[in-house]
């Protein structure tokens, strides 16, 4: 037999290939579903925290995002680029830190932040929802412990 490059025997055992799997089915159902909104995933992501920390009376500034999201600064700095273009966020200098900027969800981001989130945590309900709430609660378990 042939000496193998990977240490697994069969594709379907590598954990790698199975989490590539599983995100790539999940973000592309999130991602049909953000299209006719000219949204992408890492801009909803962006709404839906300043929703939550807007929510949890938090004064959302950029690293906030990068911290909650793991999106890098670039993409970050883009998607915030556009969603002020499109009048869903605005950004301000904060009034100690002159090095962090503010995000502010505007009345139209809030809006679309709150027409969006029930969706996608329809397709989230639906996605997980094959697995038992006990192996849900150990998922969510693993991927925490995983993301630290």
């Amino acid at each position: 037999m042939k000496q193998s490059s990977f240490n697994v025997n069969k594709a379907e055992d590598s954990l790698g290939l199975l989490l590539w799997q599983t995100t790539m089915t999940w973000q592309r159902q999130i991602k049909n579903a953000l299209e006719p909104y000219d949204i992408s995933h890492a801009q909803f992501v962006i709404l839906a925290i300043l929703l939550w920390l807007t929510e949890q009376e938090t004064v959302p500034i950029q690293s906030d995002i990068i911290n909650m999201s793991k999106l890098d600064k670039m993409t970050v700095s883009k998607a915030l680029k556009k969603l002020t273009i499109e009048r869903y966020v605005k950004r301000q200098e904060h009034g100690i830190d002159t090095r962090a900027k503010i995000v502010i969800l505007t009345p139209k981001g809030n809006l679309l932040a709150k027409r969006l989130v029930p969706l996608i945590e329809q397709i989230d309900d639906a996605f997980f929802g094959k697995i038992n709430i006990a192996d849900r609660k150990l998922l969510s378990t693993l991927m925490t412990v995983l993301n630290k």
